[in-house]
């Protein structure tokens, strides 16, 4: 069945109950069960956006990997960011932009560093001249089933360091290279509405990138740069085996029934990058999989 069939979206995907599986975090792809799809067979560009030059954070897997590639089949050079241990996922991320026929920049860089961040603006410059789509995906999580009194300073830390210092940093160094009519997407989430206790250092930083997104939006409209953000519900990605103790019912709680893949989100990136949104911004896109959120 293709992509543009009608298609009971409760059925068109797996649904659990999955089969149990533990990975050191951060994950890898090739190793869960089922392999999660990005677009690699369904995904059809339509030139929207031809000649794009775009960030991605945490692009060599999951949302981020859907992401590179849906841009690069619409027209887009890519630079992307990956840890030293998602190397043979960023391979395979660089592969699906350059079969695209796009430029893919691979780049080796942990966000919780303001230097690394200031590199990452620099050699994205250095390669595409400028930056018309940043894509702020990155995060980190770890499950504490004692909520607070799991979370120790470390992983506070890094949770905060990743998903917040991260995104400020290169949205702010990023802005003398974004032109008029470029846009920043960052990645929230259900958590940032509805937090879950035992995901409550993760559920705090989704939450305040959506004042984040609000508020900058705001600053950056009479420059013509738009900010949105996608708010995910469960999707099915090398984090979940990674960070959570239980994979076998992930995603049951939607009322679909089922966790996204990373190729049902990647349309809501493309279209808030598009002219076709040219009119929206400070705007979070919902694809909770009907979860309600405000």
């Amino acid at each position: 069945m293709s992509a543009q069939e009608q298609q009971d979206p409760t059925r068109r995907h797996p649904r659990p109950e999955f089969p149990q599986q533990d990975q050191p975090h951060p994950g890898l792809t090739g190793r869960m069960e089922p392999e999660p799809d990005h677009g690699e067979s369904s995904y059809r560009g339509s030139d929207r956006l031809a000649d794009r030059k775009a960030v991605v954070t945490g692009g060599d897997s999951g949302i981020g990997r859907a992401v590179a590639l849906a841009f690069a089949r619409e027209g887009a050079d890519v630079l992307f960011t990956y840890l030293a241990e998602e190397e043979k996922d960023a391979r395979e991320t660089a592969r699906l932009v350059e079969e695209a026929g796009r430029k893919a920049v691979p780049l080796l860089c942990d966000i919780r560093e303001e230097s690394e961040c200031r590199r990452l603006v620099d050699r994205a410059v250095a390669e595409f001249g400028r930056i018309d789509v940043l894509v702020n995906n990155a995060a980190f999580q770890m499950a504490q089933p004692e909520s607070i009194e799991g979370i120790g300073t470390e992983q506070f830390d890094r949770t905060m360091r990743t998903n917040l210092y991260g995104m400020f940093w290169l949205s702010k160094l990023s802005l003398p290279h974004i032109p008029a009519g470029g846009s920043i997407i960052n990645t929230t989430s259900v958590q940032g509405y509805k937090p879950s206790p035992h995901l409550l250092d993760y559920a705090m930083t989704k939450g305040a990138i959506v004042t984040f997104t609000q508020g900058l939006a705001q600053y950056l409209a009479e420059r013509g740069i738009r900010v949105n953000a996608v708010a995910p519900g469960p999707v099915w990605t090398p984090l979940i085996p990674a960070t959570m103790p239980d994979t076998s019912e992930f995603g049951e709680q939607s009322p679909l029934g089922r966790p996204a893949q990373p190729a049902e989100m990647a349309p809501a990136y493309v279209f808030l990058a598009s002219q076709e949104a040219s009119y929206i911004t400070a705007e979070i896109v919902n694809a909770t999989g009907g979860t309600p959120l405000p």
